[in-house]
């Protein structure tokens, strides 16, 4: 007779949101790493890259701090990526005009080239991976958002 272990709140792992959505980035980023090997990107440096052009297309002066707010990608990181995607040839990164401790980032015109063609190919994955919740694609980016807005509390 099996005795009852009461470590676990729930009966089953598809019970386990946080289990559940552990199962699902690992394969959204395993099929996200294949769409972005012909570019020679890893996701953090497409990421970033991307950003950077989406907030230089909303006219803002894009910092560092902003990039790393933006991506919630820690500042460490984001320098260390940026410095990888600068030796590239893909962003450069210079002394901010007004304010001497920050450093304004954007992408070459390589950079730019890239970056555009890899974002068609990674939203059309996420066409293609989101497509399975149909009508539904809109409530589950309401639901991410409430978790990211509150912080997971």
């Amino acid at each position: 007779m099996k005795q009852k272990d009461s470590t676990f709140s729930v009966d089953k792992a598809e019970e386990s949101s946080g289990f559940l959505l552990w199962q699902v980035t690992n394969l959204w980023q395993r099929e996200i790493r294949k769409a972005l090997e012909p570019y020679e990107l890893t996701h953090s440096q497409f990421v970033l890259m991307a950003s950077i052009h989406w907030l230089t297309l909303q006219q803002q002066d894009v910092t560092q701090i902003l990039l790393s707010a933006h991506t919630k990608i820690d500042p460490m990181t984001t320098s260390t990526v940026l410095r990888a995607l600068q030796g590239r040839g893909l962003v450069q990164r210079q002394r901010h005009r007004t304010d001497t401790r920050a450093k304004t980032v954007g992408l070459t015109d390589q950079g730019r080239k890239l970056v555009k063609q890899a974002v068609k190919t990674v939203e059309a994955f996420d066409r293609d991976f989101f497509a399975k919740l149909g009508d539904k694609a809109g409530t589950f980016n309401k639901q991410l958002l409430t978790l990211l807005l509150n912080g997971g509390n």
